[in-house]
């Protein structure tokens, strides 16, 4: 309860500054860098459901993605400009989305220089990371346990003792892991994949005997993996995980829009409607994440606005 307290007023703190407008002639930053390439670079993951994969058709979509859209549209709405998808036709002017795909080790790089403008998936805000880039509100709570097979004696990472973790290069859940690996008799092997998808993959193989990841990431597995029901989420929180949208650092303008465009989405339902969208209605793919919005996140939405 503490550490939600603490990010509530990190958030209401942020709110209470005013808005700094960019006007004509004097764009700077990633406002300018937008304007004058005349796309906005979209950083995505295409096995995060629900923040970030691909549908069917291979576009990617989700939680995260709708929210950079609403901070896209605000961005080219400050620079007198239409926001126009990727497929939109060449004589249209405006600012144009392109997406660009990112791993977990190589995204926070990228941000910063300048490979993509806009950093969406599950990624962790935390005092590290923040060294490097900005974050925007915290949009999800979540945290690191295992994905084990159903018939699996493992009930916590201590069981594990002698046997194979894999873990996903370059998380925050990599890290928690190699950290709890040696305290373990025997030492627990982690393993790391360049994937989340690899990370699975060796799962269901049977060549690692469990899968660390965030909570909300493992049962995006269960459901939308033919195979998913193999396997259940299980342990205890093994560190909290708060998400946020990334942006580079030290561009007040910028700051700026992504602040408001979260007071706006928050102040309108629109937070609550895309939550139940993807959180509790049937995927584009056709699973169901079926996860209620908690309390937590009830009031964290509520601090940025939202309505009763």
């Amino acid at each position: 309860m503490r550490r939600l307290w603490a990010v509530t007023l990190v958030v209401a703190f942020a709110l209470s500054a005013g808005p700094i407008r960019a006007q004509d002639g004097l764009v700077t930053g990633t406002l300018k860098t937008i304007r004058d390439r005349g796309t906005i670079l979209i950083g995505y993951r295409d096995a995060a459901p629900p923040f970030s994969f691909l549908n069917k058709g291979g576009q990617p979509v989700g939680f995260s993605i709708d929210l950079c859209h609403a901070i896209a549209a605000k961005i080219a709405a400050t620079l007198n400009s239409d926001l126009l998808e990727p497929n939109a036709p060449e004589w249209q002017t405006g600012i144009r989305i392109k997406y660009v795909p990112v791993a977990a080790d190589a995204r926070l790089p990228m941000l910063v220089a300048g490979t993509i403008d806009l950093e969406c998936s599950s990624t962790t805000a935390n005092a590290e990371r923040a060294k490097t880039i900005a974050f925007s509100p915290v949009f999800f709570l979540a945290g690191t346990k295992l994905l084990v097979p159903n018939g699996s004696s493992v009930a916590s990472y201590r069981d594990l003792g002698g046997k194979t973790i894999v873990v996903g290069a370059g998380t925050t859940n990599s890290q928690v892991i190699h950290r709890l690996a040696a305290s373990v008799t025997p030492p627990i092997t982690v393993a790391e994949a360049p994937t989340l998808n690899a990370a699975y993959d060796l799962l269901a193989a049977g060549q690692a005997d469990a899968f660390a990841s965030d909570d909300i990431l493992l049962t995006g597995f269960r459901a939308t993996r033919p195979d998913g029901k193999r396997f259940r989420v299980a342990g205890d929180y093994l560190s909290y995980e708060p998400y946020a949208i990334g942006y580079r650092r030290n561009d007040p303008a910028l700051a700026d829009l992504v602040r408001l465009g979260f007071q706006e989405l928050a102040g309108e339902g629109q937070l609550d409607a895309l939550y139940t969208r993807w959180f509790v209605d049937r995927l584009p793919t056709g699973e169901t994440i079926d996860l209620p919005m908690s309390a937590q996140l009830t009031e964290m939405y509520r601090a940025l606005g939202q309505p009763d």
